[in-house]
């Protein structure tokens, strides 16, 4: 069976800031801040309950893509996984948006009959 690896940690967001001319990027580099300050800032420090709301958010949409690239590489709509794993196109869709939470034994059962591969879940 092949492997798909959750790795919720290798989720990469990039920003890009665009400012003005050269001598105007110099004057504003004081004010960058890292990717984890700008969570901080947004969602406050991990921890706090706004933070851990953001974080499964996030983990959902990393599922959904995995789920949905997946599923691209099998060649596969989203009614064919539905019918083969016995969902509805429409939760399908859900996950694959990051908009449905989904238990481990439905994770298990698109990955394993609807893909026949296998899951690989890291704690750390």
């Amino acid at each position: 069976m092949d492997c798909i690896c959750c790795g919720f940690g290798a989720i990469i967001l990039l920003f890009v800031l665009t400012i003005g001319p050269i001598k105007k990027q110099t004057k504003m580099k004081k004010h960058i801040t890292t990717f984890d300050e700008h969570l901080d800032d947004r969602f406050g420090v991990i921890g706090t309950k706004k933070r851990a709301n953001f974080e499964i958010k996030a983990k959902a949409f990393a599922i959904g893509e995995i789920i949905r690239d997946a599923r691209k590489e099998a060649k596969m709509t989203q009614e064919e996984l539905a019918e083969k794993t016995g969902t509805k196109k429409s939760f399908i869709s859900r996950i694959e948006n990051g908009h449905s939470d989904i238990q481990l034994s439905t994770l298990y059962r698109l990955v394993e009959i609807g893909f026949g591969k296998s899951v690989n879940l890291t704690i750390g």
